[in-house]
């Protein structure tokens, strides 16, 4: 009986674990952003909307929303992909429809989320 109870208590306490690693797991990912681009983001949010503490509060709960919503690595493609889309022209015609678009879309609505939330 006493073998069967630990063997339980062994069980119970793996569980636990792989649900507490997994939960890790996921706020990790949801913190992938590094500091460098979240302060980025936060800068221009600034310039935007007020040198303000207020504004800084804004700006960085607004940041913590997109990670929230984007992986970083999705982030970072979709500013590459708007960076060549202003420059305008022929770039402009190929990232303007198709997937491309698609992805500019994502951030938008993460953006928008973003201001929902924060401001």
């Amino acid at each position: 009986m006493i073998q069967r109870s630990a063997l339980a208590a062994v069980a119970a306490t793996a569980a636990l674990l792989c649900a507490i690693a997994s939960s890790a797991s996921a706020q990790q990912q949801a913190n992938d952003f590094p500091t460098i681009a979240r302060a980025d983001y936060i800068f221009a949010c600034m310039q935007v909307n007020g040198q303000s503490r207020e504004s800084l509060e804004k700006c960085s709960c607004s940041v913590d929303v997109i990670a929230e919503i984007l992986p970083y690595a999705e982030y970072e493609a979709i500013e590459t992909i708007r960076s060549i889309y202003m420059r305008g022209g022929k770039a402009q015609q190929q990232m303007g429809s198709g997937p491309q678009a698609q992805r500019i879309l994502a951030l938008r609505q993460a953006q928008v989320e973003g201001e929902l939330r924060c401001f």
